[in-house]
């Protein structure tokens, strides 16, 4: 296994992790139950952790496509960009989740404080994993790249501009 290939297994953890935990936490507020509001916690410090691993593998699986036809210097930088500023988001939402364990567990009425801002903290890192994995995913899958069209697509040029060469403007 290659570490482009540990990086597309990692990758997607944080941000299915965030994802499932910020669905779980929506259905704990619904149930009204601490239990379930508890374990959507406990996903938001796993996807904290797990964005670790995912964000220092990026560097090899970057060295394994830079050469390759289609891959250009811009897309790999914006979405390294991107997945820095995602794996300090969801570090602090995990940190945040512990706070607001440890505060649920003191007193209710903060911690039922903590977890609305908690959810919303979530929401916010979910909008950006997604910005996050769809950079990631335009890297190598050019048939999502902004401006691509079907033509293009079906002959491998998918991308517009983008697809070229873009190292000339550095």
């Amino acid at each position: 296994m290659n570490q482009a290939h540990l990086h597309l297994l990692l990758n997607h953890l944080p941000i299915l992790g965030t994802l499932f935990g910020l669905l779980i936490l929506a259905g704990g507020f619904i149930l009204k139950n601490d239990g379930v509001k508890r374990t959507a916690l406990g996903l938001f410090v796993l996807s904290g952790i797990l964005a670790i691993p995912a964000y220092l593998t990026g560097e090899g699986a970057e060295e394994m496509v830079e050469n390759l036809p289609g891959v250009t210097e811009n897309l790999i930088e914006a979405h390294e960009d991107m997945a820095n500023i995602f794996l300090w988001m969801v570090g602090a939402l995990g940190l945040f989740s512990l706070a607001t364990f440890y505060a649920d567990i003191k007193s209710k009425k903060v911690g039922s404080t903590l977890y609305a801002i908690t959810f919303v903290a979530a929401l916010g890192s979910m909008v950006y994993a997604q910005r996050v994995g769809s950079s990631g995913g335009e890297i190598r899958h050019t048939e999502i790249r902004s401006g691509a069209t079907t033509a293009a697509v079906e002959n491998g040029q998918a991308g517009g501009e983008q697809g070229k060469g873009d190292d000339d403007d550095d």
